[in-house]
């Protein structure tokens, strides 16, 4: 059966999105995303481990053309383009678990398998995520502040790509547009989702006994299996409250996703092009 589109073009809240038009309950929306996180954190999960697999494998295999890890971390230039590389080869594959926190706020079911479902897009993504890495870095060089407002501002704009199917360009106009009424809400949610991720580390740093310190991994490393998902679904959340049509969510909720992501225009083309 084919998959229903989870916001398609003619359905979307965009217009109301870009005039603020639209609320957003930071303990509600933790509480849900932590439901869905309980419910069907694994093809996250999966899908992470994957993408983290891929980016080791292309980080050694690019750095032994470069003169080794440790030449290119002493070289500026031929770490920049490492997280080049690494970001293009990870993010069509991530914006599958983006839209996975997307799916599970529409009540839909996932699978690890939705990290290849997006590949048709997946030049655009990299694009976009690119662009939007060098956004905010300039951002956090000329002061710590807008680095922070443009990463809240821009954290939608890999499922505008992806679900929406704009432009990277637009997808960041758009982002910026939208989210701006709500930065302090954002700032909020992604701050206490920060402190967790604080909270994880700061037992591995601070012990250094080497009998505690594998303990401290394994509990960072099972928090990260719930907080990685509830991030993903914090994003879902705020992607269906902030651009889509409440009124098209109950019609567009389906038992599962099974089958790859499909174009909805007639002919079956899409824009993307090929890197």
């Amino acid at each position: 059966m084919p998959e229903k589109h989870t916001n398609k073009p003619e359905n979307t809240n965009i217009e109301k999105a870009l005039l603020g038009q639209y609320n957003l309950d930071v303990n509600s929306i933790l509480r849900e995303a932590w439901q869905y996180t309980l419910q069907s954190r694994m093809s996250i999960n999966l899908g992470l481990a994957f993408v983290l697999f891929l980016g080791v494998i292309v980080s050694l295999t690019a750095s032994n053309f470069m003169g080794g890890i440790e030449a290119v971390l002493l070289d500026p230039t031929a770490m920049s383009l490492l997280n080049i590389l690494v970001t293009i080869a990870i993010w069509p594959f991530l914006a599958g678990v983006e839209m996975m926190g997307v799916h599970h706020a529409q009540q839909q079911q996932t699978r690890a398998l939705m990290i290849f479902s997006y590949l048709q897009r997946g030049s655009w993504v990299a694009l976009c995520a690119l662009l939007t890495s060098v956004v905010i870095s300039l951002g956090f060089q000329l002061l710590i502040l807008p680095g922070i407002f443009l990463a809240v501002v821009l954290s939608l704009t890999i499922p505008l790509v992806v679900d929406q199917k704009l432009s990277p360009f637009q997808a960041i106009k758009i982002s910026i547009l939208s989210l701006r009424f709500k930065f302090f809400q954002l700032f909020r949610l992604y701050l206490l989702l920060f402190i967790a991720l604080i909270a994880l580390v700061t037992p591995i740093a601070l012990f250094s006994d080497p009998m505690i310190k594998p303990i401290a991994i394994m509990v960072f490393l099972f928090g990260m299996t719930f907080l990685a998902p509830l991030y993903y679904n914090v994003k879902g959340i705020v992607y269906r409250e902030v651009f889509c049509s409440k009124d098209e969510l109950d019609s567009n909720v389906t038992p599962n996703i099974d089958e790859r992501y499909n174009s909805n225009k007639p002919n079956g083309s899409d824009d993307s092009f090929s890197a």
